[in-house]
């Protein structure tokens, strides 16, 4: 049976299935893959494994593909899989001389350092972008804590609070997340390179040295570990994913605000999209945006497990992971920023909050605490004849800071048989739902002295940890240009002394 063969030989069908589905990924991981390749020669030629004049040679052309983008590089479904690619274009530039970067290491472990190079600066970005929006929320929260509304449950009103309390609720978890993301990185951040095949490599290899020279904390200590290891990466998807679904509750609750029906907060025009064909609509387009985002993550994620749940040391699990993972903390980063915008250029129309909060009943849970320790009772029995109060106050339209003593009494005498004695109490102290709030001062309540303590809280742990995020970006970004400079003098001067250990002043190694 004849068979269908692409230009280098495969068959059509793998070219189509197989190997583009890995070329797709290719532009992922294709500066992770340069540096790791760079580290590989210079460590290689650290330990005297490859000739001086070859790893110049190497060297020269692995900076050139360094310097190409991506999509200039030759990429070629029809070749092979990534590293295929890379293998044929070094061999017609090079030689046998490109073949000394396959010493001590299979491609596996090269596309391996490779994702974990890109992992961590798609972690870092995400971090950053958490981090947004914490500040945003936090400074917002501020500016609001003293700007009243009904919370809510089940979508109905609940009690008096402020929308700054509101905010922190989402404030909180980000932060959460932000310590996660941050494990996260640490996990990623640590290099499988040097493992060879499964058990390690019988030729001399500094594991540690390669991982300085990427700006890897430390190595994975087991090398078959270090080889198929997956828990970190369904970590990272999985905490993108919570960070975006929290996101997401709070554009939910935006959307249902943002209508007519609510009009309790209204979204800065460039967040919003207009209809085509109704002129008086403005859609709460980015709101929307999130929502779904979070939904493909969910997916991704679940994806993800799917593929990961393979015997050990196997291909196809890693292989989805190179471009899943990336892409997903990328789409995780632009829906955060995306909520950081929003909630930077939010209207809040505090009237509106106030208007509908004064004209329900959310005050009647401290009525009826107040009927407990006034009158004596237990709280069941109080709260029966608040909420016959309640009832009977909107049979005759009125509001909750309307009910007087005389109501509670009638209602009293109609489920117990006596009233309560509150006939002419002045109980608008009781019903304010200011200062109902203003009650709030147990540690995290809504009072608005303690929500502009949460808020300054928020703030400097999202304020430390972007500097934290800073330090890390800047230590990848230093050690990754320090390499380049080592690699570019190693090139260039193909007699000199090994680099690694014995390095220029200003290479930047340790």
């Amino acid at each position: 049976m004849a068979v269908n063969a692409a230009p280098g030989g495969y068959p059509a069908e793998l070219v189509e299935g197989g190997f583009a589905v890995e070329i797709a990924d290719a532009p992922l991981l294709h500066a992770g893959l340069n540096l790791a390749d760079i580290a590989h020669v210079v460590t290689l030629r650290e330990q005297d494994v490859i000739p001086q004049a070859a790893a110049a040679r190497l060297l020269g052309v692995l900076l050139e593909a360094h310097r190409t983008p991506a999509e200039d590089f030759g990429y070629d479904p029809a070749i092979g899989e990534s590293y295929t690619c890379r293998e044929r274009r070094f061999g017609e530039l090079i030689g046998p001389d490109a073949g000394w970067l396959h010493a001590g290491r299979t491609r596996r472990e090269a596309v391996r350092v490779a994702l974990r190079i890109r992992v961590r600066a798609d972690l870092v970005n995400l971090l950053e972008a958490a981090e947004a929006f914490a500040r945003a929320a936090s400074r917002l929260a501020a500016v609001h804590a003293e700007t009243y509304l009904a919370d809510q449950t089940y979508l109905q009103p609940a009690q008096p609070s402020t929308f700054g309390h509101y905010l922190l609720a989402f404030g909180y978890p980000v932060q959460r997340e932000i310590d996660r993301l941050n494990t996260d990185l640490d996990w990623v951040n640590r290099s499988p390179a040097g493992s060879g095949c499964v058990n390690g490599g019988r030729l001399p290899y500094d594991r540690s040295l390669v991982a300085r020279l990427l700006g890897f904390d430390d190595v994975i200590e087991h090398t078959r570990d270090a080889m198929w290891q997956t828990d970190g990466l369904l970590s990272s998807v999985s905490t993108a994913t919570s960070l975006v679904t929290t996101l997401s509750k709070l554009a939910e609750d935006l959307e249902i605000w943002s209508s007519p029906e609510f009009d309790y907060v209204e979204l800065a025009e460039g967040h919003t999209r207009s209809s085509v064909m109704m002129p008086q609509k403005r859609n709460p387009y980015a709101l929307s945006m999130v929502r779904g985002e979070a939904g493909v993550l969910i997916g991704r994620l679940t994806g993800l497990y799917a593929v990961c749940k393979t015997p050990s040391a196997r291909s196809d699990n890693l292989i989805f992971a190179y471009g899943e993972v990336p892409r997903s903390l990328a789409l995780a980063g632009a829906a955060t920023r995306l909520m950081a915008g929003v909630i930077g250029g939010i209207r809040v129309n505090a009237a509106a909050m106030r208007a509908a909060l004064e004209s329900g009943f959310t005050q009647a849970t401290d009525l009826a605490e107040f009927v407990m320790q006034e009158c004596a009772i237990d709280y069941r029995t109080a709260y029966d004849v608040v909420r016959a109060t309640v009832r009977d106050a909107a049979a005759q339209g009125l509001r909750g800071v309307d009910i007087t003593g005389d109501l509670l009494d009638a209602a009293a005498v109609r489920l117990r048989g006596e009233p309560l004695g509150l006939s002419g109490r002045d109980l608008r102290q009781v019903l304010d739902p200011v200062a109902i709030v203003g009650t709030r001062l147990t540690r995290g309540g809504a009072a608005p002295e303690v929500v502009r303590a949460m808020a300054r809280e928020c703030l400097a742990a999202a304020d430390a940890a972007a500097a934290g995020t800073a330090r890390r970006r800047a230590g990848f970004e230093a050690a990754e240009a320090a390499l380049l400079r080592t690699a570019t003098a190693l090139a260039g001067s193909p007699g000199a002394q090994p680099a690694a250990g014995r390095q220029p002043a200003d290479s930047g190694l340790s």
